[in-house]
């Protein structure tokens, strides 16, 4: 077992777990892991995540000198909820997301000097692209992992948003889109969806059975309707063609989460991006996947970090 394996059920001692104050009240789980001076990373999860699932991923940017922030996404992990049912995953906009995220980055770019680099998995890469988009966040690199920029739908993007917010209008919006699992109207378990490493599936698991109060469940309708808005508008933004962040996208081209196809396509528009996909041999979690994919993964953010980011 490598150092970086042993915290996957385990807090670093060195490491602190608090709460930051959103500038309406709102108080929002973080955690802090302070390295060696090469500079600051701030990584931002999916929808659902806790940052316990990445502590395994977060050692080995710690080893190699880089400071870990993580902060829980309002309504999810130890961020409260937003939804009456604690295992519905609602918001009411997703600009809530980044009007959280924007307050947060200013507070913590102003925490100490040096390098920072912004990291986002899933719905969290959509959103931090988003924020940089948006000037909410100005860092040195951006490193997107199967980021959510187009809903997989069988009705495709453009139905898809229409008829989920037909349905928002029809009821209570903050209802759940489905009951369980990750995608409604499939025959795959929810680990085949995610990851095809059983092992580090479990860890997820057993930071759940820890910590049953971080656990979530489905997203609410509004969440759906709301997802396929703003993504639709990020990829329609015209100030991606100028962005001035170097960004490395990581894409499984079989994930049956998020659509593939809207990262490739944002990924020719960057100015300066570089793409790395994978095929049938990596589901959704790439960075929590069986060592030969993730390691792969790793290595090129490695390579991306050294040559975009300065040591400090």
């Amino acid at each position: 077992m490598t150092s970086a394996a042993l915290y996957r059920r385990a807090i670093p001692a060195a490491a602190q777990i608090s709460q930051w104050q959103a500038p309406d009240g709102w108080l929002l789980r973080r955690f802090d892991w302070p390295g060696a001076g090469r500079g600051r990373i701030l990584w931002q999860g999916g929808r659902g995540d806790i940052f316990e699932k990445y502590l395994e991923l977060f050692a080995h940017w710690h080893a190699a000198g880089w400071s870990v922030t993580s902060l829980d996404w309002r309504g999810q992990g130890g961020s409260g909820r937003v939804s009456p049912d604690p295992h519905v995953g609602d918001i009411a906009d997703f600009a809530d997301y980044i009007a959280d995220f924007r307050a947060f980055w200013r507070d913590w770019q102003d925490e100490a000097a040096g390098p920072c680099v912004l990291m986002g998995h899933s719905m969290g890469g959509h959103l931090v692209l988003r924020a940089v988009v948006e000037g909410a966040a100005t860092p040195d690199a951006l490193v997107l992992s199967a980021p959510m920029l187009g809903l997989k739908s069988p009705l495709g993007w453009t139905l898809g948003e229409r008829l989920a917010h037909q349905i928002v209008r029809l009821g209570d919006p903050a209802r759940a889109a489905w009951r369980s699992n990750e995608k409604p109207g499939t025959m795959m378990s929810r680990q085949q969806l995610l990851t095809y490493d059983p092992d580090r599936y479990a860890d997820e698991l057993w930071w759940q059975s820890a910590e049953p109060a971080l656990v979530l469940g489905p997203p609410s309708w509004r969440w759906v309707a709301q997802a396929f808005t703003s993504t639709r508008q990020v990829r329609r933004d015209p100030r991606l063609s100028s962005l001035p962040v170097p960004v490395l996208l990581i894409v499984p081209l079989a994930d049956q989460l998020v659509d593939p196809r809207a990262a490739l396509g944002i990924a020719k528009r960057l100015p300066d991006a570089r793409l790395l996909t994978f095929g049938k041999e990596a589901a959704h979690e790439i960075l929590r996947e069986a060592d030969p994919s993730r390691a792969r993964a790793i290595a090129e953010i490695d390579a991306f970090l050294a040559d975009k980011v300065p040591a400090a």
